[in-house]
């Protein structure tokens, strides 16, 4: 029970950030077109207070500090049923612990830029790290995957390295091209695309009902240990990896239909409140005037 919550916590925390930077990614876009360049980070506009407009990245560090304590403290229990056992399993579970911590680190740094000027950290480094750090979330998931007992913990495990390896690639494409709007948008697409797989992965492997048919949980009767999900026949393997890749392609569309609806819906906005506004009047005022000179020079 406690791993499901931990999945629903992490899926929740990606999806809100992905979505939160892609909206303001849009924004940015449409309000700015020839001055646009990709932020790591973009503040709450519609608040004054300095230290309030920087929430998201408090709420990011709460988020990477509850998934650094629960990665620790997994790295404590014994795991039987992983190849190798239980040090095969702590040091694997230590590795993502030191991946979150570099995370959270770089985190820090970016709020110690945003907030004070000890240390200036220009977007384009950033954005360089982060591409090492997601290559090497991807290294960490590829090599978790090819020491589990189960399956569809490998294949879920493989499916979240390729998206990280997507990830590290389009955060090193802004770093080189930071004006290229169309990867800084897939990359909040990727961060969204993570935080459904992860929730896709608690509940392939730990509830019930979501569980493919022919599958069935671990259980080491020894020690009592539960792990994830094992299917007994290679039929029931193989139905349930295409169960799980047809759910990604869900997951896929499911982010393109998210992506599109959210550009149409800020460039809406954007559009409502510039029609809106008393700009054209200038305009206006200046072509009766021009329209009035021009009939007295005539008379």
């Amino acid at each position: 029970m406690a791993t499901l919550m931990y999945h629903m916590l992490s899926s929740s925390s990606l999806l809100s950030l992905g979505f939160y930077h892609l909206i303001c990614t849009t924004r940015n876009r449409l309000k700015s077109a020839g001055d646009y360049v990709a932020k790591p980070y973009h503040p709450l506009s519609f608040i004054s207070q300095p230290h309030l407009r920087r929430l998201p990245l408090y709420l990011l560090l709460l988020c990477l500090l509850i998934s650094l304590i629960h990665q620790s403290l997994v790295s404590l229990d014994a795991d039987p049923l992983l190849k190798g056992h239980t040090p095969v399993h702590r040091f694997t579970s230590l590795q993502a612990a030191a991946v979150v911590f570099s995370f959270l680190i770089l985190v820090v740094f970016l709020l110690i830029s945003e907030s004070t000027s000890l240390l200036p950290l220009p977007p384009d480094l950033f954005f360089a790290l982060a591409a090492a750090l997601f290559y090497l979330q991807y290294s960490v998931s590829d090599s978790s995957a090819s020491v589990q007992t189960s399956d569809l913990q490998a294949k879920c495990d493989s499916v979240s390295a390729r998206i990280s390896a997507l990830s590290a690639l389009l955060c090193l494409v802004i770093a080189v091209q930071p004006r290229l709007f169309l990867a800084d948008v897939a990359l909040a697409a990727s961060i969204c695309l993570q935080g459904l797989w992860v929730l896709q992965t608690g509940l392939s492997l730990y509830v019930d009902a979501f569980i493919p048919e022919g599958c069935h949980k671990l259980l080491d009767v020894v020690t009592g240990v539960e792990g994830s999900t094992k299917c007994d026949l290679e039929d029931s393997k193989l139905r349930a990896i295409a169960i799980l890749d047809l759910a990604f392609v869900v997951h896929v569309m499911f982010v393109l239909l998210i992506v599109t609806v959210t550009y149409a819906a800020v460039a809406k906005t954007i559009g409502i409140r510039r029609f809106g506004s008393y700009e054209a009047l200038p305009n206006a005022d200046s072509s009766h005037i021009q329209m009035k000179a021009m009939t007295g020079t005539q008379a």
